[in-house]
């Protein structure tokens, strides 16, 4: 190895070195807020999850329990999780949050590397040393959008569900079966469960087999290991959407969430819903494969993402890191001035409390403009699954 480079690669470890310390600084206040929170207020899902886990260990039917007043809230996922998180429960409450804040940290890192691959590796001269900075600079923005900074506030496990999902469908040379991560984030929270139905349609046949594979072999394991609980959730708590939350509530920005908005008949409701499900579903999906066609699967997978947000009946804004993914698809390998400034518009849209002004016209009794507004990131999401299909392929050609 000449001096030269051996030079070069010391310098972009100090470099990326001196990022990692520009990213823990910008976000250490919303770290700071978070975890400082009144007991009852702090990482309010990890607590789900722990208990989860410790009802296991303790031989206690983990579908029955509820956390402590002010949230009594019971754990909402598939028995496999609840195995998962022993790891957790057994971790003290103040390791417990480090160690899943740290995690929502690195799974962010693992989708922003992967979906700005595009310009993080653009191979323009002199471009690679500035990459460090780029990378901080997309962490600290992206840790700010409203569903990162619910995935820090709650201790939630959608940005880990988010990577492993990415990772599956665009890693160049992965070193576990690919399909594996997603029949495991499937295993672990069902909606993940749309990227079956997107390797259907793309014919990615040993990548949907494996995935199937993992998601049922996980899904079987509970019933071999804590049976009694298995039984609970496959054929009673599933079918109890009250056990989400309530639907109705500004935080769901499901297609079935702003249609429960409207106060219509829950006949008429459901009718409007499954069509728009079908018609939403087939739009994108057809999309995702288009852009999979096209050798562009940062976008196939935003698509995706976007349909199981949208398309399942309960959608909470957290569950919105998928924004990121879209970002990341939007500005390509940055080349396109149209295309890095629309995605600085998405970015700016999903940081606004925007669904919360709507709460605030409703109280001032502004109509219909209320209704509008609060299910912004919904409708948002409408936008950007038309942004990815019809507009995007038009700017891929342009520079």
């Amino acid at each position: 190895m000449t001096g030269g480079r051996a030079t070069t690669i010391r310098r972009q470890w100090w470099a990326w070195a001196i990022a990692a310390l520009v990213i823990a600084v910008a976000v250490a206040p919303l770290v700071q807020q978070w975890l400082t929170n009144p007991d009852d207020q702090r990482l309010v899902d990890l607590d789900v999850y722990r208990t989860g886990g410790q009802m296991i260990l303790d031989g206690r039917a983990v579908y029955e329990f509820a956390t402590p007043a002010p949230q009594l809230l019971p754990f909402t996922y598939p028995p496999v999780a609840a195995m998962l998180a022993v790891l957790l429960a057994k971790m003290s409450w103040e390791t417990a949050q480090w160690v899943w804040t740290a995690g929502v940290f690195v799974s962010l890192a693992v989708v922003v590397a992967y979906s700005f691959r595009g310009v993080l590796s653009a191979h323009r001269e002199g471009w690679a040393r500035y990459a460090p900075w780029l990378f901080a600079f997309l962490m600290v923005a992206c840790t700010y959008l409203m569903p990162i900074r619910d995935q820090v506030r709650f201790g939630q496990v959608d940005i880990l569900l988010v990577a492993l999902c990415l990772a599956d469908c665009v890693a160049r040379r992965p070193w576990w079966p690919r399909g594996f991560l997603i029949g495991l984030a499937t295993a672990v929270k069902l909606t993940p469960g749309v990227f079956l139905i997107y390797l259907l349609v793309t014919r990615q046949w040993r990548t949907f087999f494996m995935a199937a594979f993992a998601a049922a072999l996980l899904t079987l394991l509970p019933f071999v290991v804590i049976p009694q609980d298995a039984a609970d959730f496959w054929f009673s708590a599933l079918f109890d959407p009250n056990r989400l939350g309530a639907n109705a509530a500004t935080t769901n920005q499901s297609i079935r969430g702003m249609l429960i908005r409207l106060y219509l008949p829950d006949a008429v409701t459901s009718v409007i819903w499954i069509a728009l499900v079908a018609v939403v579903g087939w739009y994108g999906f057809r999309g995702a494969r288009a852009a999979y066609q096209a050798k562009d699967p940062i976008t196939a997978v935003a698509l995706v993402g976007l349909m199981a947000v949208l398309l399942s009946p309960v959608a909470w804004i957290h569950h919105l890191a998928w924004v990121v993914v879209v970002l990341g698809a939007i500005v390509g390998d940055g080349r396109d001035p149209v295309r890095v400034r629309v995605a600085v518009g998405v970015w700016l849209y999903y940081v606004l409390p925007i669904p919360w002004w709507g709460v605030a016209l409703k109280v001032a009794g502004v109509p219909v403009l209320d209704k509008i507004v609060q299910d912004g990131y919904g409708l948002g999401a409408l936008g950007l699954v038309w942004l990815l299909v019809s507009w995007l392929p038009k700017r891929r050609d342009v520079v």
